[in-house]
């Protein structure tokens, strides 16, 4: 079984995002929620992944919101690949008019 980290870094302010709600799914079930600490990390969602297709939701508007910034992006979802057991990690560099994400480690 797999395990399953993110964290999420406000490129613009360069500080880690913290109060940001991120939701796991597998297809349209939902697996798990979790919000972002100080350190814009989360360390754990969901319990031991098996293969297949997952979503990460960031729910941006509301962090966006909070600080009274403008964004484009409501929330931000990534769909990534489950297909052996390892670490994964999920990261997502955010701006209220861009964002980017890459597989880590």
């Amino acid at each position: 079984m797999s395990t399953l980290s993110t964290h999420v870094l406000d490129a613009v302010r360069g500080v880690p995002a913290a109060g940001v709600t991120v939701t796991l799914y597998q297809q349209e079930r939902q697996l798990d929620s979790g919000e972002t600490g100080a350190d814009g990390r989360i360390r754990a969602l969901g319990e031991a992944l098996e293969a297949g297709t997952y979503r990460l939701v960031f729910d941006t508007g509301a962090y966006f919101a909070g600080q009274g910034v403008e964004t484009f992006y409501p929330e931000v979802s990534i769909a990534f690949a489950v297909t052996g057991e390892r670490r994964y990690h999920v990261p997502l560099l955010l701006s209220p008019f861009a964002f980017s994400t890459y597989r880590g480690s």
